[in-house]
């Protein structure tokens, strides 16, 4: 039985993203998702994520447990009832808590992966290094707080990134090759920073099998801090 509502904070997420040429997107995604576009990319990324005092909502804090995670992510769209709809496409999931990994899919609807997670952080300062045990994920990250976005990058202003993301707040992820697992981030005080990116590894978007050289570019890196939220289980879909 999955608990519907698990209530938290989130201490620290870093959203790092990328301009991906929507067609390469799309060969990654289940056939009922397409990409999100924005000035004629397609945006996905890494979201790293430290959450604090998950448990199920209702439940004091004292009882919750922390944990630091990773998802690599694409922005998608899709339609619903005939209504369009939008979220994330999550194929892999990343964290350091063995009991999340053990609870994915059972009583946590989303299947997770146990990954190595090295963070160091102060003064607005951040380094990231996530290696998993079966060897598919590695991701480094250095980057400080900023006062504004990088001048290339394809939402022009904090304003349209925050709007960007927090309109994505349902993600969904494989279950089996028939259907997919969906959460709802439902944040009470949504605020997004940006962050000036000074490292930045992935071994998912440096795999030119996937990427080929021009197809995927970095764009840049948002930070949230003290995130009051819920996350809410939706629905499966199926898959095409």
């Amino acid at each position: 039985m999955r608990i519907p509502v698990i209530s938290g904070l989130i201490d620290r997420r870093i959203l790092v993203n990328y301009r991906v040429d929507p067609g390469v997107l799309q060969n990654l995604l289940p056939q009922r998702f397409r990409p999100k576009i924005i000035n004629n990319v397609g945006i996905a990324g890494i979201c790293l994520i430290r959450l604090k005092h998950i448990r199920p909502a209702g439940f004091p804090g004292a009882v919750g447990v922390s944990s630091e995670n990773a998802a690599h992510r694409i922005a998608v769209e899709w339609d619903e009832g005939g209504q369009p709809r939008e979220g994330v496409y999550i194929p892999r999931r990343d964290t350091s808590s063995r009991l999340n990994m053990l609870l994915g899919g059972r009583v946590f609807p989303v299947i997770q992966h146990h990954a190595s997670f090295d963070v160091n952080e102060h003064d607005d300062r951040y380094r990231i290094i996530i290696d998993s045990d079966d060897g598919e994920t590695h991701v480094a990250v250095e980057a400080e707080l900023a006062s504004s976005l990088p001048a290339a990058s394809a939402f022009g202003s904090i304003e349209a990134a925050s709007a960007f993301f927090e309109h994505g707040a349902i993600g969904y992820s494989p279950a089996d090759s028939r259907e997919m697992h969906g959460l709802e981030l439902r944040s009470f005080n949504w605020k997004v920073e940006p962050l000036a990116v000074t490292r930045v590894e992935s071994s998912f978007f440096g795999d030119q099998r996937v990427f080929p050289p021009g197809t995927v570019e970095f764009d840049c890196a948002l930070l949230m801090r003290g995130i009051a939220h819920e996350w809410h289980a939706q629905q499966s879909l199926q898959v095409a």
